[in-house]
């Protein structure tokens, strides 16, 4: 198999990685990472898929203290929104 590379900044190339393993994301894109929630939501909102098959469910939370107790919440209680 035949490899391709992509150039770009470590934000985007964190998306790539964490997008593949995430069932949620708890996003607040008003923050020097936003491109990583921009990135996870465009890719949910095109139906891309993650390595169990799945698009990934994502909630635009209104401060980050809301996305961390999100994700928090969600891992601790291993919910799977629908």
């Amino acid at each position: 198999m035949k490899r391709s590379m992509k150039t770009m900044d470590g934000n985007h190339a964190a998306a790539h990685a964490s997008y593949a393993f995430t069932d949620v994301a708890a996003i607040y894109p008003i923050t020097p990472s936003s491109v990583m929630a921009e990135a996870t939501d465009e890719w949910a909102t095109a139906g891309r898929k993650n390595i169990f098959g799945q698009t990934v469910q994502v909630t635009e939370m209104q401060s980050e203290a809301g996305a961390a107790g999100f994700l928090l919440n969600s891992g601790m209680n291993s919910i799977h929104l629908k």
